[in-house]
């Protein structure tokens, strides 16, 4: 069996989309895949099928894998219960919970329940595809790393780097990444991705040979810009940071988002509804007047 981990230079850049991606395209080439993510922070979390909690977006990613949910696809998840600190999540059960103070050293100890879980997909299936958190170039958080570059030498898996070309800075996002990862960590990757470009791709032909020049990595794509994709869950909560253009209906639903809100994708099937108007409070929301 074969592992594959799609890490990125930020938050939000599409890691779990491409993950989804890849996921279905596996599966529909005949191959048992799964996903995977060894440690996720995130409020919106779903029950897999054995009972215990994974992170939203492994449970789509399942879906898109043709597989059955299970804690073993996000055997960490780290809750947000305030800034400096998480409910843990192991296996799908509480553990207790991590803050500032122990975060990078006691992180560091579920590595041996991380690469159990691993282990078990690996024997199950014919890929497992990884999905890393965050960025790698967070080089003050690399000790005691199992998101990351951590994970991938402890299982021995290669990555490819997803950047982001509609936030802009491209270039410099992963030019900048090679630079500050250590030389035994940049050799973990075999490639980059751009993701999320809008227009013609031979515009950006000199920026992508650029990259390839700068960094060393094969370039392996560019991938389109899917206005579709906003319509599945979101994980990050991030994106409750941004406003949105929201059609009105004749009746305007309004949620308060408070700083550690949960599971706030439910709100999605609303904003799909013809006759409604989903807005939430605190979010610019144009085109509704509450």
């Amino acid at each position: 069996m074969a592992g594959l981990m799609i890490q990125g230079t930020g938050s939000d850049v599409g890691k779990s989309v491409l993950v989804a991606g890849l996921c279905r395209v596996f599966s529909n080439r005949g191959l048992k895949v799964v996903p995977f993510k060894p440690q996720n922070m995130s409020n919106n979390a779903a029950v897999a099928g054995n009972g215990g909690e994974i992170g939203r977006a492994q449970a789509l990613q399942a879906l898109a894998a043709r597989v059955a949910t299970h804690t073993d696809m996000n055997p960490v998840l780290l809750k947000p219960q305030a800034d400096t600190r998480s409910q843990l999540i192991v296996q799908g059960q509480m553990r207790g919970h991590l803050d500032s103070r122990n975060f990078l050293t006691d992180r560091r100890l579920l590595i041996p329940e991380v690469m159990e879980s691993y282990r078990r997909l690996e024997k199950q299936s014919d890929i497992v595809v990884v999905e890393g958190a965050g960025s790698p170039a967070e080089i003050n958080l690399r000790a005691g790393d199992i998101a990351n570059m951590g994970f991938a030498h402890e299982a021995a898996v290669p990555v490819i780097l997803v950047g982001d070309i509609d936030r802009g800075g491209v270039i410099a996002s992963l030019a900048g990444t090679h630079t500050v990862l250590a030389p035994g960590d940049a050799s973990m990757i075999r490639g980059f991705i751009i993701n999320k470009f809008r227009g013609d791709p031979a515009l950006f032909a000199d920026g992508y040979d650029a990259i390839e020049h700068f960094t060393g990595w094969a370039g392996y794509g560019i991938v389109p810009f899917i206005p579709a994709a906003a319509r599945l869950p979101d994980e990050d909560a991030v994106v409750l940071q941004r406003g949105h253009v929201i059609s009105s209906g004749r009746k305007v639903i309004a949620c308060p988002i408070l700083p550690h809100i949960a599971n706030f994708d439910d709100l999605d099937p609303l904003r799909q509804e013809p006759d409604l108007a989903a807005c939430r409070v605190g979010v610019p929301c144009e085109g509704v007047r509450l």
